[in-house]
């Protein structure tokens, strides 16, 4: 069965790119097979894969404005059953070319509905905002993964992503679930990272991954150098990590049926 999962957060700098980058890679490691869509004008899940932002024609830009086929937007990245649609810096001009467009919050999905039975998990990587480009990923996808960073001000701003979860699921796309939040750039050597973890578990009512993703100095390397954290440092704690909750959203095939 085919999975759309898109990856969001309207806060920046949470995890959700390295999230987006390792999860499909440790999925495409066990032999999945995977495209990731990055919907985020900056393009890092792009060139975190191995994917020149600058060098790619057509793109998700492409894409969604009908002006490339889509065919034509998937590329290699650097690890096999894992592929690319890249973005780069001319999708921010996106949302005010489709003022007018019919149907614009469903313009992603229905590219996606032509080749989602091609893989077995497709990744989309939303931008750090709840404008038109989210609103599109998620009326495309099965269901939202929430990164949240270990920090204090970690449950700001939540109650309005989901909230807009809420209101996308009521009105554009009755199937969209939560699928889980997981919790990045935990430092175990503090007590604060800890105090977030239970805070969060004791006021969110949804689904919480167990795994839970270490800081690490080598996630944040890796994507200078165009890899996953599974090819970059493949004994590292954060590959470890993002192999676990690979193994957390595989399992989660048993427990639910998918379009």
């Amino acid at each position: 069965m085919s999975r759309i999962i898109a990856v969001a957060n309207q806060k920046g700098g949470v995890g959700k790119t390295t999230t987006a980058i390792n999860l499909s890679a440790c999925l495409a490691e066990k032999n999945k097979k995977v495209l990731t869509l990055d919907m985020d004008p900056q393009g890092n899940t792009t060139s975190g894969l191995g994917v020149d932002k600058n060098q790619a024609e057509n793109t998700v830009y492409e894409l969604i404005l009908d002006e490339s086929e889509l065919s034509e937007c998937i590329y290699p990245s650097v690890m096999e059953d894992l592929s690319v649609i890249p973005s780069n810096i001319n999708l921010s001009g996106a949302e005010i070319e489709l003022i007018g467009f019919e149907n614009k919050e469903y313009l992603l999905k229905s590219k996606l509905d032509m080749i989602r039975s091609d893989y077995d998990y497709i990744i989309i990587d939303c931008p750090p905002s709840l404008n038109l480009l989210t609103i599109n990923a998620m009326a495309a996808a099965d269901s939202v993964i929430v990164p949240i960073q270990c920090e204090y001000y970690a449950l700001e701003g939540l109650s309005q992503l989901i909230h807009t979860i809420d209101l996308i699921k009521e009105r554009l796309n009755p199937k969209l679930e939560i699928e889980g939040v997981v919790f990045t750039m935990y430092d175990a050597r503090t007590n604060l990272s800890l105090q977030v973890v239970e805070n969060v578990k004791e006021n969110l009512d949804k689904n919480i991954y167990k795994t839970i993703i270490p800081r690490n100095v080598r996630l944040a390397e890796a994507p200078s150098y165009g890899m996953p954290i599974n090819m970059y440092d493949s004994r590292s704690a954060g590959a470890e990590a993002y192999r676990y909750l690979a193994e957390e959203v595989i399992e989660k095939e048993d427990e639910n049926e998918w379009l």
